[in-house]
């Protein structure tokens, strides 16, 4: 039997945060300076478990600062965990903020090999692929462009590409399905599914319920980092729209 690609158990995040907050940079290094500064812990992840087995889509609801993109980012090992444990085996590809290693001043073709090397990929690898990822990216005129002439939808598109350039044992994916026109929201969702299919295991948060509904095999919704709710994702759905007042998913 596979083990899972995702294992998350007992895992705690905290943030330290000041008390009482001063009005100026120049007050509160004063109060640093005397002494007079507390600090307070922020809990925005209390206790999650879960594990997502290879070909799984788990889906991630909750609120505003309820600790969604805070989980995606340790299990990206972008943040560590302040106690508890994650495993995540293979290969990962987070789509956590589209773009954020990206540099302005640079051009696409730039971009994406300085991306790519950010993910664990060969640079020389990246810069043979450059051409294909810009095709699928519908870019193909803009390889030798500066960044910062591009739209936010044309770096969600590139960034994009990039991510699924190569098929990873992990895809984590944070409201980007959301992100770009129409056709761009129609080619990925069909990739993302290409990926399941070939086994991947995927987190996808979102807050469109009938996406969660549509694509995930199990939901787990989050509210002030704890787990309020995990299982099927309809039900899981269904109560969190009562709760929260949006309307029902449809069917």
């Amino acid at each position: 039997m596979a083990k899972p690609a995702i294992e998350v158990d007992d895992v705690v995040l905290e943030y330290r945060v000041l008390r009482h907050r001063a009005s100026s940079l120049k007050e509160t290094i004063a109060r640093i300076t005397r002494g007079g500064v507390s600090f307070e812990m922020l809990r925005a992840v209390n206790d999650v478990s879960f594990t997502v087995d290879p070909g799984e889509v788990l889906g991630i609801i909750g609120p505003n600062g309820a600790g969604k993109s805070t989980l995606m980012k340790i299990m990206a090992r972008v943040l560590p965990p302040t106690s508890g444990r994650v495993r995540v085996r293979g290969s990962v590809s987070p789509m956590i903020e589209l773009g954020a290693g990206f540099n302005a001043e640079q051009t696409a073709r730039e971009n994406i090999i300085l991306y790519g090397t950010l993910l664990g990929r060969d640079a020389k690898h990246m810069k043979s692929r450059c051409h294909e990822i810009v095709e699928w990216a519908g870019l193909t005129d803009y390889l030798d462009v500066p960044v910062r002439a591009f739209s936010s939808g044309m770096v969600a598109r590139l960034a994009f590409s990039i991510a699924v350039d190569v098929k990873p044992n992990v895809l984590l994916v944070d409201e980007i399905l959301s992100v770009g026109d129409g056709a761009f929201q129609v080619k990925s969702s069909e990739r993302m599914d290409e990926l399941i299919r070939g086994g991947t295991a995927v987190v996808l948060v979102s807050h469109q319920l009938q996406q969660i509904i549509d694509k995930c095999h199990t939901a787990m919704w989050l509210d002030h980092g704890n787990v309020k709710m995990k299982g099927n994702p309809r039900e899981v759905a269904g109560a969190y729209a009562e709760a929260s007042g949006s309307p029902p998913p449809a069917g």
